[in-house]
């Protein structure tokens, strides 16, 4: 089930973050082993900030579910970090964070 949404500065190519994140939440065991539920989805910018500089960045937005423990949540944001880490980028913010959809009010509809 997670949207995985990831902003990062033009330094990067977007598939290969994509791919990445993929992964990660693929292992983090939190979701289907088939990695059907898993959506993924990146966006560069060339417009923006990273205090009084411009700086490489890559931050992903793991939207799941409510009810998972903070374990869970923890672990999932770690395993995206180590997996982008791993790629040995340098001068790079990598950030991650776990947003909770709330069950009652997420609607989906395939058609």
């Amino acid at each position: 089930m997670p949207h995985c949404i990831i902003e990062h500065s033009t330094d990067f190519d977007s598939d290969q973050l994509v791919s990445e994140v993929f992964t990660a939440a693929l292992h983090s065991g939190l979701f289907g082993p088939d990695g059907n539920d898993i959506k993924v989805r990146a966006q560069s910018f060339s417009s923006y900030l990273t205090g009084p500089r411009k700086s490489a960045f890559i931050h992903v937005a793991l939207k799941i579910l409510s009810g998972r423990t903070p374990e869970q949540r923890s672990h999932l944001s770690s395993t995206v970090v180590a997996q982008l880490r791993a790629l040995g980028f340098s001068n790079t913010s990598i950030t991650a964070e776990v947003v909770e959809m709330e069950r009652g009010s997420y609607g989906k509809v395939i058609v």
